[in-house]
């Protein structure tokens, strides 16, 4: 195992963020895995980086904060304060955000209250995403287990953490000979795929499935689809997902219409938000009903401004390395690799030629979301299809029966 979790630090820190000696590292964590956070740490230093940032999160003490304490005196907390966001990523450093998850534990929360105070941490690190959002900040986010919720995904185990790791393991490819390589083929795949889809310059993307989703979506006239593989404006090529296998881009966020249906739950803040639908009318989501964390899905969709328009479509096939693994995951960074998946909220400058180096004006005028928060929530199933519509009119399938057509393999 510790083989393992030292090969996984330097895939992090070489293949996906390729730091660099002596530029400063920012490492968000959950306290639960600061021994992981000390492996990724002590790799940096052998790299030669000198300034690390520990970000270390308990998200138990952030619970009994959120019971006991108002939003004016939650706000005064480190908790929710992310200035130092900023500093770091004016330093020009790399950030490593270590994704993990503790399913449920703020069900007893005011669902008002921490949708407040997660829009104020993004509001407190703003500095940190405009520079993220022009392509000048290396990031990557990975995952690591807790027990919690490690039993969340293997309830019937005997070690779920350990299992969980070693399902984290195999899906990046640390136990491979060479995972470099193995995410070299995966790139250069995204990529093509990417390629594939430009050369079409798609108007509309039409949805439609056995749940019940019949959505069409338009995309700006300038659209890029990207993959995971982003190029900084210093031209250092980062994976910001590790693992990815999706290709995405932003849809013009005035343009929704229709329903769509959730086809796993999706974690947030802590909370599971499951069987779901979200009706839309020119871009606005003008309904939405749950089975299960209702309010949580309401607060998702009127927590800011415009966080009730789309600012991603992405595109994963029903037959991804991650959906054959037949696990939810409880954590949008896995399960949204195995589905294709819609986001709420804020949109991505790097899916507008050009956009990058836009105004957000500029950006506004071509119909790109602007918001506060992004949420990912999966809608792929074995029997979706996607059709492509061109400016001229032509009808291109680009999914059927849940993974892409041979045109775009």
């Amino acid at each position: 195992m510790e083989k393992l979790l030292i090969k996984y630090a330097q895939v992090i820190l070489n293949t996906c963020l390729k730091v660099e000696k002596n530029q400063p590292l920012f490492i968000s964590y959950n306290v639960a895995r600061r021994d992981f956070a000390r492996i990724v740490a002590e790799e940096a230093y052998k790299i030669g980086v000198k300034d690390i940032y520990f970000d270390a999160s308990d998200p138990y003490l952030k619970h009994d904060a959120l019971l006991n304490l108002n939003e004016k005196e939650l706000k005064q907390s480190s908790f929710w304060n992310h200035q130092v966001w900023n500093d770091y990523a004016k330093k020009g450093a790399a950030f490593v955000m270590l994704a993990s998850e503790t399913p449920g534990l703020m069900k007893d929360v005011d669902p008002d209250k921490l949708n407040a105070l997660t829009i104020y941490g993004y509001e407190t690190r703003e500095k940190f995403d405009e520079l993220r959002s022009k392509s000048m900040v290396p990031w990557c986010i990975a995952a690591v287990p807790t027990l919690e919720w490690a039993k969340e995904v293997f309830p019937d185990s005997k070690d779920p953490e350990k299992d969980l790791w070693y399902k984290i393991f195999n899906i990046c490819g640390i136990d491979s000979s060479s995972p470099e390589k193995l995410w070299d083929k995966k790139i250069n795949t995204l990529s093509d795929r990417c390629q594939k889809l430009n050369s079409y310059k798609f108007k509309t993307l039409k949805y439609k499935n056995s749940l019940g989703t019949d959505l069409a979506i338009d995309l700006p006239l300038n659209h890029v689809w990207c993959s995971g593989n982003e190029k900084l404006t210093n031209k250092k090529e980062v994976l910001v997902n590790f693992p990815t296998e999706e290709v995405f881009t932003s849809p013009d966020c005035k343009s929704a219409r229709g329903i769509v249906y959730s086809s796993k739950p999706l974690a947030y803040q802590d909370n599971i938000i499951d069987e779901f639908y979200i009706k839309f009318d020119k871009g606005v989501a003008i309904e939405c009903h749950a089975k299960k964390g209702q309010k949580i899905l309401e607060n998702i969709i009127s927590g800011c401004k415009n966080s009730n328009r789309l600012g991603e479509v992405a595109l994963v096939e029903y037959d991804s390395a991650i959906s054959k693994s037949n696990i939810i995951f409880y954590e949008t960074l896995f399960d949204e690799n195995a589905s294709c998946h819609l986001a709420l909220g804020d949109s991505f400058p790097e899916c507008l030629k050009g956009g990058t180096k836009m105004t957000r004006s500029e950006l506004l005028n071509n119909n790109l979301n602007f918001c506060a928060n992004h949420v990912d929530f999966m809608v792929g199933t074995k029997d979706l299809e996607i059709i492509g519509v061109t400016e001229d009119g032509t009808e291109v399938p680009i999914f059927q029966n849940g993974n892409f057509t041979k045109e775009f393999k």
